[in-house]
């Protein structure tokens, strides 16, 4: 991979939208193929139960799937999530730290399938999230 790719790549892999912000979102590492990501469970994400947020996890796996979208564009265009199903295995106990990976499993013209497992710090899975990203074009007047 050229300099100037990899220097793309990474510019973009750190542009985190103030979401992952408040997720508390750290980007472990992003390719076009596949994007890592860790984030702590703290209270401001936790439920009644005393857990992580079923919509924190799936937050978490919408902004690093659409970060891997953002990888395989190009210059001008944009992605919006159009698809998008959770499945929970296991609760995320607060003060744990989660790791996030999201692989790409479809690259077409006009969509991008991305799945995204969680575990939690004991390695065990807490969620499988599979999205589907539309390939935004611009607009040709």
């Amino acid at each position: 991979m050229a300099d100037a790719d990899r220097s793309r790549l990474e510019e973009i892999a750190r542009d985190q939208p103030p979401f992952s912000q408040l997720l508390g979102l750290r980007i472990v590492s992003a390719t076009p193929d596949e994007v890592i990501a860790e984030f702590e469970a703290t209270p401001g994400l936790g439920n009644r139960n005393g857990v992580l947020h079923g919509g924190a996890l799936m937050g978490v796996a919408d902004n690093i799937g659409g970060t891997g979208a953002f990888l395989n564009l190009a210059p001008g265009e944009g992605t919006t999530t159009v698809e998008s199903k959770t499945n929970f295995f296991r609760a995320v106990p607060i003060g744990d730290t989660a790791r996030a990976t999201s692989i790409c499993l479809h690259k077409g013209r006009k969509t991008l399938v991305w799945q995204t497992s969680i575990t939690r710090g004991d390695g065990k899975l807490a969620a499988i999230v599979t999205q589907t990203q539309l390939v935004l074009r611009p607009s040709e007047d």
